[in-house]
């Protein structure tokens, strides 16, 4: 029986998700359950993602009692935490704010902190429930860590608890929520590994569903009007809602004049990935900027999990950090809806019409930074002052393969020169994304676009 109101209201809010979209987090969380002696579990990642819905969710199925608070929408719940911290003591607090309609039953009960950011005196109160041992804690936080909260004197918990990241739908996720199944998703892996082209059915459908994820993206909430209306002009009008929302975080939690740095960087993106040399100049924020001055900014946007670096290699070779760069980046968005979401009105509909030119592979570049980023793959590039240029180099299957990404059938040039001197360079194969079926030419497999999703291999 599920017992707190509050969290059933909390359930009920998002209700019209919840029979729609399934979640990978759900495994994770099962997983953590399984665990014995598990720590209080932190699930980060940026606003409006998933993460208050998927905790519920888990709770409700999971547990017989539910203790729901969310420190954004009522800051009142912050005062539970102000005197001692003892698990006895705050419960005892918990109990005359939520009142009657709830029970604290050891191993029975999850006490739920949304938006735990908001109170760092809750954050620290993660080790008391750890060493206490009664009560299970899942939480959620948005901002964790970013400037503003770093300078807050409690101390973080370390060892005390575990913090998974959490992201918006990737493309798997998408292709659940149009009906796609796990038995469709086994034929392309198959496909995959056995190197054979797609049937032409299957094939056109995916083409169409990957189109229709770059103007969507992966925002729960989005995603799912999408599915039910079919609005491409409501997904854009909540879109640029959400937007507004992290631009108005930026004013709120920032710092003196990082607020408007914040911003900036932010906004220069899209004028970022338009240009054929995609590396982050900070004098395309203005003319004016220095690095010095707005590295903090990018840090904190990735921070908020908005945005991803991307950072070049010395060598396209394993270990791929070890050779990484990290003052020559270029800078993704994390979710491809986000970016869409930003560009003039219109691109929306030449994507659906699959007209991505104009924007120079920026925008197929960005889905494949997506399909990463949220399988939770660092991202690296290759470029020499040569010419030679990759637009992605991963692990795949124990070694450094070289990643292109085509929005035409382009040439792959450096990618040849690459291959054809191994001595030099340490590498042996590589992978061309694009509109294309499966197929190889030699030491290069050339897969459709959205098979992207399937690199996971590191």
């Amino acid at each position: 029986m599920f017992h707190a109101k509050v969290a059933w209201k909390m359930c009920n809010k998002y209700q019209g998700v919840i029979q729609m979209l399934k979640r990978k987090i759900e495994n994770t969380l099962l997983n953590w359950l399984k665990t014995e002696n598990r720590n209080p579990l932190i699930l980060k990642g940026c606003r409006q993602c998933g993460k208050t819905f998927s905790v519920l969710r888990f709770a409700q199925q999971h547990y017989k009692h539910v203790v729901y608070l969310n420190f954004f929408e009522n800051p009142d719940y912050k005062t539970i935490f102000e005197g001692s911290l003892k698990v006895d003591d705050v419960v005892l607090m918990m109990s005359a704010f939520v009142g009657t309609d709830v029970r604290f039953v050891p191993h029975k009960t999850v006490i739920v902190l949304d938006e735990i950011q908001e109170c760092p005196r809750a954050r620290a109160a993660l080790k008391f429930f750890k060493l206490d041992g009664r009560f299970d804690v899942l939480a959620t936080g948005s901002l964790l860590g970013i400037s503003g909260y770093r300078s807050v004197d409690y101390s973080v918990p370390v060892g005390y608890e575990t913090i998974i990241d959490m992201f918006p739908l990737d493309f798997e996720e998408f292709l659940w929520a149009n009906g796609i199944e796990n038995s469709l998703i086994a034929l392309l892996k198959r496909c995959l590994e056995e190197e054979k082209p797609i049937p032409e059915a299957l094939h056109q459908r995916m083409r169409a569903l990957l189109l229709q994820y770059v103007v969507v993206g992966g925002m729960p909430h989005i995603v799912d009007r999408f599915i039910k209306e079919k609005n491409i002009a409501l997904v854009r009008e909540e879109q640029k809602l959400l937007i507004r929302s992290y631009k108005d975080d930026m004013v709120k939690y920032a710092q003196g004049a990082d607020k408007s740095r914040i911003r900036e960087c932010y906004e220069s993106i899209p004028k970022q990935l338009a240009r054929d040399n995609k590396k982050f100049q900070f004098s395309l924020i203005k003319k004016t900027a220095r690095s010095n001055q707005y590295v903090g900014s990018i840090q904190w946007l990735e921070d908020t999990g908005l945005i991803r670096r991307c950072y070049n290699l010395t060598l396209p070779e394993l270990p791929l950090e070890g050779n990484a760069c990290h003052d020559k980046f270029k800078v993704y968005m994390a979710d491809i809806g986000l970016l869409i979401g930003m560009l003039e009105d219109g691109t929306e509909r030449d994507i659906l019409q699959g007209d991505l030119f104009g924007y120079k592979g920026a925008i197929f570049e960005n889905l494949v930074a997506d399909f990463f980023i949220k399988m939770k793959r660092p991202l690296y590039y290759f470029q020499k002052d040569t010419g030679l240029e990759v637009d992605f180099v991963m692990r795949y299957k124990s070694e450094a393969v070289l990643l292109e990404v085509k929005a035409t059938s382009g040439n792959t040039k450096s990618t040849r020169t690459i291959l054809k001197h191994p001595e030099k360079y340490h590498v042996y194969s590589a992978i061309k994304l694009g509109d294309y079926n499966v197929g190889r030419q030699e030491q290069l497999l050339t897969l459709p676009l959205y098979m992207g999703f399937l690199l996971s291999e590191r």
